[in-house]
Order: structure tokens, then C-alpha cells, then sequence
């Protein structure tokens, strides 16, 4: 599939590091134009720039747009489309965690995790919709969570919000399925990502169990596989969904799991 979406735009957000990254990279080898956003330390960010510009002969474009706010999503998309031209696949991919008891939950970080893993997607949505709708083509990949279908304790705000965004690609795709676009979500099980060995330290602490017995029997407890899903796994299925293979694909939420959400 290599330079099989060249001549096409793609956002993918929080890409400047974990899955993210992994997602753009893979864009930039399909020969996609790539837009960054994301934070983290600017040096590393502009290496990431450049080198996907030398690896891959593409334009690269980061924004740090904090994406809880919707003003900043909003000066982020003009900005891509005045750098790199209307954008034809959107990846809503960045999301936090925060872990803790319904009771013992702070209103502000409900607030962040909705903001951030649902609501940024429905504003980022609706910005590239009525160019996706004007040129007949469009992807929308929205990235979920095997906690898009089930649930876990102490993570109301996360699945809540990825039950949210399943919901959001199931509308996506209704309404634009006449439009030559397609919406879906990709539900992954456990990857070892930042956000997720932050989750591993967080509970080896709080335990006292070592980080090895914490993957194996808390963190991949229900992956039949004992095995992380991998990020090259979930780029593989983004590309797919952005090819001619993909076109009939729409409205979807499709597990990549381990066998997670099987059981």
C-alpha cells in the first residue's frame, strides 16, 4: 500500500507519540500529507517532522492545540487547510485516563476525559465534513477502545466517553453515507503505549505488585491472547479503511482485542 493515498491530507490527533505516532508514520508512508498535534517536547516533535518529511517526501505540519478547548481546534484546522490543503482522512486518536471510584471523581477530570476522548472528536467532525461532503471522499477513523463496548471498574469517565465516541461514528456514518465518506471506530485492547504504562506504574504502586505480575494478570487479564495489541496492528487496519478495500466499511466498531471483548 505503499504511496497509495498520496495527493490526500490527514489529521491525526495526539500523534506526537504512543499509537498516534505510529498512525501518522504510517499515513506519511502512504504518501499522505500529515498534520501532527499532540504535546510533548518540542525538540522530539520537530525530529518526528523531520523525519517523516526525509523518509517519506511528504509535507508535515504540527499544531498544539490543546483539545479541550474548541476555539483551538477550530484555529487548528484553518491552519491545516491553509498549510496542506482540506483534510480527506481525519484520525481522532488522542485520549487520557484518569482511574478512580464514581464517588471519589473529580468533577474537573471527568470534564478533561469527556473533553478530550469525545468531544474533541465531534468538533474536529464537524469542521472536515461539509469539505469531505463537497469533494465526495472522506475517512474518518475514530479511535476507540475495547471500553467503547464493555466496561471496567473505576473508569467511568473513559468508558463513558468511548461508548460516546462508538456512538458518534455510528451517527458519522449514517449521515454521510450518501457523501462518498466513511466513519469507523477501532476498538483496540491494551497497548503499551505512555498512557497505559502510566497505568502500570500507577497500579504497581498502589499495590505493591511488580510491573511484570501487573501486565500479566491485571492489565492482560482479558486478553485471551496474554499478548499487547501492537501499533503497526491498528495502522495496518487505518490503511485498510483509507483504501478501495475499505469503501463498504462504514458505521463500524471493529475490536482488535486480543479476544478481550470474545469472553
Amino acid at each position: 500500500m505503499e504511496k497509495s493515498l498520496s495527493g490526500k491530507t490527514a489529521l491525526v490527533t495526539g500523534s506526537t507519540s504512543g499509537l498516534g505516532k505510529d498512525l501518522a508514520v504510517a499515513l506519511a508512508q502512504a504518501g499522505c500529507r500529515v498534520a501532527l498535534n499532540g504535546f510533548g517536547d518540542r525538540a522530539e516533535i520537530e525530529a518526528l517532522q523531520a523525519r517523516l518529511i526525509s523518509d517519506y517526501g511528504v509535507d508535515v505540519f504540527y499544531h498544539g492545540a490543546n483539545l479541550m478547548i474548541p476555539s483551538e481546534i477550530g484555529e487548528m484546522m484553518a491552519q491545516i487547510a491553509e498549510r496542506l490543503g482540506p483534510i480527506d482522512i481525519l484520525v481522532n486518536n488522542a485520549g487520557i485516563q484518569h482511574v478512580s471510584p464514581i464517588e471519589d471523581l473529580a468533577e474537573e477530570k471527568w470534564n478533561a476525559v469527556i473533553a478530550v476522548n469525545l468531544s474533541a472528536a465531534f468538533h474536529a467532525t464537524k469542521a472536515v465534513l461539509p469539505g469531505m461532503k463537497a469533494r465526495r471522499w472522506g475517512r474518518i477513523i475514530n479511535i476507540a477502545s475495547a471500553h467503547g463496548l464493555v466496561a471496567s471498574p473505576f473508569k467511568s469517565a473513559y468508558v463513558a466517553a468511548k461508548h460516546g465516541l462508538v456512538g458518534l461514528t455510528k451517527v458519522t456514518a449514517l449521515e454521510a453515507a450518501r457523501d462518498g465518506i466513511t466513519c469507523n471506530a477501532l476498538c483496540p485492547g491494551y497497548l503499551h503505549t505512555p498512557l497505559v504504562d502510566a497505568q502500570i506504574e500507577s497500579q504497581a504502586k498502589s499495590t505493591g505488585v511488580p510491573r511484570e505480575k501487573v501486565i500479566e494478570e491485571i492489565i492482560l487479564a482479558k486478553h485471551a491472547t496474554k499478548e499487547f495489541v501492537t501499533g503497526s496492528q491498528i495502522a495496518a487496519y487505518v490503511l485498510l479503511l483509507c483504501s478501495p478495500a475499505g469503501a463498504s466499511t462504514t458505521g463500524s466498531a471493529i475490536s482488535i482485542d486480543g479476544g478481550w471483548t470474545s469472553a
